[in-house]
């Protein structure tokens, strides 16, 4: 096979990774079909199916022909339901005007970045963070300016805050509760950053609040824009529908936020993609307008499982892991069992190293802390069936005893 001719891509992909995340449960994917006895703990997915009354106002839409191109925006009745759910459960006003509707959260995020992030523009994002904040701000020509939290609860400081923002610095993306850690910030947390961020009014924020509600114990969600009003307007609000509705497959998130930015937002979008799936709109009204009994069902057994997988790692020795405060991860802390062997006898340098021996003598699939800036973690997700979890979790507490 002939070698690439790197000079045909352009410097902007060159500059980014492939996601860690999906390099890792492609390998585990691989592996399975070659027969190996594979658990993945490293794709953050509800193993749920979407709700009944979802999917069938899906199929109803379908039915009654809404499947023509729906407009870049996304579809008045889902930008009113956003509107009305940002009113009822987070005491935010909004209009239909100042709400997208996107392919994911995700492409909201690229959306927003796309359009506003000029080369050597900053970018602050808490360390550890979803691997893809920092990618999309490289390969915008932006430099991603990392903001060090602390264990064992991984948030960003008003004092860490204050010190990484300058003079360049555009975004501040805050994500809670937080993929990898499950930090979730309080209202009183989010005000001593809204302090900050009042002195510094060329600094605009973020917030990826996909896992809303899955928040655990006495923990209550909380978004920047609701605590601190004033804000508001340098505020995007994020959310979606993957996680609480497990509506993965069904691509729909949303953003809310001032209405040049929206526009300018659904501009880039026009061009990238168009509107988001017509059907999957209707089904995401569905979900924004309807119970949320099964909602809360899926986040009672996600504490169940939080539980069970926390202190079963917790007990594996050179392991050091806490609870979670929300979403559906864990992050535990492997440093101790660094320096050591496999089983096999490869030696145990990295996190990386860690998690390759993990896959490779007992089929767990885990995510290394490196690809969410935090060597010497790993990521784990619990939003599997819980049978399979505990024997995962189990499995890797005998490879920790291995390594003694």
């Amino acid at each position: 096979m002939r070698e690439p001719d790197m000079t045909f891509y352009s410097n902007a992909v060159q500059r980014i990774q492939p996601s860690a995340t999906m390099l890792v449960a492609q390998r585990a994917r691989d592996l399975k079909i070659q027969g190996r006895d594979i658990i993945s703990l490293s794709t953050g997915e509800p193993d749920f199916a979407t709700p009944a009354h979802i999917q069938e106002a899906a199929r109803k839409a379908a039915a009654e022909g809404k499947t023509k191109y729906p407009p870049v925006n996304g579809v008045n009745e889902l930008r009113e339901a956003v509107v009305r759910k940002f009113k009822a459960e987070n005491g935010i006003d909004y209009d239909p005007a100042q709400v997208i509707v996107c392919n994911g959260a995700k492409q909201a995020i690229s959306n927003a970045l796309i359009a506003t992030v000029n080369a050597g523009d900053e970018v602050i994002i808490p360390v550890p963070y979803w691997v893809s904040y920092p990618e999309l701000v490289t390969l915008l020509g932006g430099v991603p300016v990392y903001a060090q939290t602390s264990a064992p609860g991984f948030k960003l400081s008003a004092a860490e805050l204050e010190a990484r923002i300058t003079p360049r610095t555009k975004w501040l993306v805050l994500n809670s509760p937080c993929n990898p850690t499950g930090a979730t910030y309080s209202a009183a947390e989010l005000r001593q950053l809204a302090q900050v961020l009042l002195r510094h009014p060329q600094v605009h924020v973020m917030t990826d609040d996909i896992y809303e509600h899955l928040v655990y114990d006495d923990n209550v969600f909380a978004t920047l824009a609701q605590v601190e009003p004033s804000l508001k307007d340098r505020t995007l609000t994020i959310n979606g529908v993957s996680k609480a509705y497990a509506m993965t497959g069904w691509r729909i998130g949303y953003a809310a936020g001032e209405s040049g930015l929206i526009k300018t937002m659904a501009k880039v979008q026009s061009q990238l993609t168009s509107g988001a799936c017509s059907v999957a709109q209707w089904a995401a009204v569905a979900a924004l307008t309807g119970p949320l009994e099964q909602v809360r069902q899926f986040q009672a057994v996600y504490a169940q499982r939080r539980a069970l997988a926390s202190d079963i790692l917790a007990n594996a020795p050179g392991l050091e892991c806490s609870r979670p405060e929300g979403a559906f991860y864990l992050f535990p802390n492997c440093e101790a069992l660094l320096g050591r062997n496999a089983p096999d006898g490869k030696p145990l340098d990295t996190d990386v190293d860690f998690c390759a021996a993990l896959l490779d003598a007992t089929g767990v699939a885990a995510v290394p802390g490196t690809a969410f800036g935090r060597p010497g973690n790993f990521r784990i997700t619990y939003a599997i069936e819980t049978a399979a979890l505990k024997e995962a979790c189990e499995r890797t507490k005998r490879f920790c005893e291995t390594l003694e």
